[in-house]
């Protein structure tokens, strides 16, 4: 295999040099890592950790950030060029003994190897990132056989990624570095635990030992009569001879029949997040869907070992969405892993629909401003356009100015994991689907105070729209609209909007609302089609169209039939206004 990233690397032999490689200017390099006062180079903040007391970060500044950014890239290249030469490759179904901050690596890729043990070791390094200063960095690069670099070159590296003599945490570059420098440490480790029948992992600075033998290998951890662990006497010589040290406090023995947890997750039949830690997420849900608000619940232990309660702290939403990612990133994980035995995966339904209720939650009833939903994503660039052209009309829809601020959000169709938990793909079923589970949790689910503002979902007044209608009927339990209004109250902050008719209460589509000089627009000898099946030699479609002549000539498009539209839409503005007083 060609290591062409370790190959440029190692050609390099200047920082002018580097800065090329890493595609900066010269000066920003200098300037990032000499010039710049060291006083600014970092922002000091601390957050507080799971189980008590808090942990400083170093957030670098902008331009020292994206150095550090550039960095990690090009060197986790070159462990990726490395490890595949020696016919090892990490790759999604080969895995490495470290696993923190690694592509392809994750806490369930280190927490499966020590799946259903007889004993699981666990000891924590002190202060890893600390302990790798200036020195060992430059060392490392200018001495390691795969490296070599030039004595300017590794000086400069040490520069980009250390702060006051050490790895700052914070820094998009110290994960793969000290992943470098302890990868000598990870080698004896996991041939003193092949030595003794058991395996090891290392996840940053935790470093985990397994084994189903009737007795834990004293050569690596050993207990007292008063079952306190300690590190055993191999695993301690290589620790301390590779310059680095234990923190005494989390290190723990765990056995079979009782709770094994590997960075978080329980490892005893699968790897799982903690029970308890799920009912918690959904104690806070549900606490959120009842009330529009939740806390975090910070306990710690007393000098008796009693848990205590130490404070409560208002928690946003966007926090209780990374929890129930996490869940999720874990079931899927597992999913998988049954998929590719051939086994079936238990179900997960029931959590992936709190999950789905949640980011309804979020989106469409704890809304911050009003939310247009449209039938698909050209619409979100027509609208867009349109409304900041048309923004001295509508300042209840977008403050004026150079650049004209939205006050309304666009719903946003992605092809991310929430885009697919929430299940909306847009056009006339996506609509139905929203309609019904929306009304569904309002009805049954949701009894926080009532939303701020409106969801307005405009569609299309076509053939498609009976389809909407329909469902509308059976949520009202009124008879089935015919488009004819300027808007649809549906219930709570739920509204439908419909594209006006047109002459002779003719269909309409939100493309008829363009002058017809913009229709007649060309690409490159095609005309526009607005139909899903194309002539791609004689034709272009929605998309292109969104792209390439209503975003690009926005400033120059006439959008005044789009007042049509945005005049339905400040009605229901005024109408939910007068709902909620």
């Amino acid at each position: 295999m060609r290591m062409i990233n370790l190959t440029n690397l190692k050609s390099t032999t200047s920082r002018r040099d580097l800065s090329k490689l890493l595609d900066v200017k010269p000066g920003m390099l200098s300037f990032a890592i000499y010039k710049n006062p060291e006083a600014v180079r970092y922002r000091r903040f601390e957050i507080p950790k799971r189980h008590g007391g808090t942990r400083e970060i170093l957030a670098p500044a902008s331009e020292l950030k994206l150095l550090q950014q550039r960095l990690s890239v090009l060197l986790q290249d070159c462990v990726a060029e490395i490890t595949a030469a020696r016919g090892f490759a990490e790759d999604g179904a080969h895995f490495g003994i470290a696993h923190g901050f690694k592509r392809y690596h994750t806490i369930m890729t280190n927490g499966r190897v020590h799946v259903t043990r007889r004993f699981v070791f666990n000891v924590d390094l002190h202060d890893f990132f600390g302990t790798i200063n200036f020195g060992r960095v430059r060392g490392f690069f200018l001495k390691d056989r795969n490296f070599a670099l030039h004595p300017e070159v590794a000086t400069a590296i040490a520069q980009i990624a250390c702060f006051e003599n050490k790895l700052p945490q914070g820094s998009p570059c110290s994960p793969v570095i000290s992943n470098l420098l302890a990868h000598s440490l990870d080698i004896q480790l996991a041939r003193l635990a092949a030595r003794h029948g058991a395996s090891y992992t290392r996840y940053a600075d935790d470093l985990t030992f397994s084994t189903n033998k009737p007795a834990f290998p004293a050569e690596i951890g050993v207990l007292d009569d008063a079952h306190n662990c300690s590190p055993g006497a191999e695993l301690e010589r290589i620790v301390t001879r590779s310059g680095f040290s234990f923190n005494p406090a989390k290190t723990r023995l765990q056995y079979r029949d009782s709770r094994q947890e590997v960075t978080g997750l329980t490892v005893n039949r699968k790897v799982n997040v903690p029970a308890s830690y799920r009912y918690t997420v959904r104690a806070m849900v549900d606490r959120l869907f009842k009330t529009g608000a939740f806390e975090f619940i910070y306990k710690k232990k007393d000098a008796q070992g009693n848990v205590v309660l130490e404070r409560r702290v208002a928690a946003k939403n966007g926090q209780l969405l990374g929890m129930l990612s996490y869940i999720d990133q874990v079931d899927r994980f597992n999913q998988k892993i049954c998929e590719t035995n051939g086994r079936e995966p238990e179900s997960t339904a029931g959590r992936v629909e709190l999950f789905r209720r949640f980011l309804y939650f979020d989106t469409f009833y704890a809304t911050r401003q009003p939310v247009i939903v449209c039938e698909g994503k050209t619409d979100n660039v027509y609208l867009r356009c349109a409304i900041k052209s048309l923004a001295a009309k509508y300042p209840n829809l977008v403050t004026p100015g150079v650049q004209p601020k939205l006050n309304v959000r666009f719903f946003k169709y992605t092809e991310t994991r929430t885009g697919q938990v929430m299940d909306l793909t847009g056009g006339v079923g996506g609509i139905c689907k929203l309609l019904k589970s929306y009304s569904e949790d309002i009805e049954g689910i949701f009894r926080a105070p009532a939303p701020t503002f409106p969801v307005i979902v405009l569609i299309d007044n076509d053939k498609g729209a009976h389809g909407v209608y329909e469902v509308i009927a059976g949520i009202t339990k009124k008879p089935k609209p015919l488009g004819l209004a300027d808007f649809i109250h549906v219930t709570s902050n739920l509204y439908v909007v419909p594209t006006p008719f047109g002459p002779k209460k003719a269909h309409t589509a939100i493309e008829d609302f363009f002058d017809a000089f913009t229709l007649e627009t060309e690409l490159n000898g095609k005309k526009f089609n607005r139909n899903n099946k194309l002539d791609d030699s004689k034709e272009y479609g929605k998309a292109a169209f969104a792209r390439d002549v209503v975003a690009k000539n926005a400033a120059t498009i006439d959008f005044t039939k789009f007042h049509a539209i945005f005049d339905r839409v400040m009605k229901v503005l005024d109408d939910y206004e007068a709902r909620r007083k």
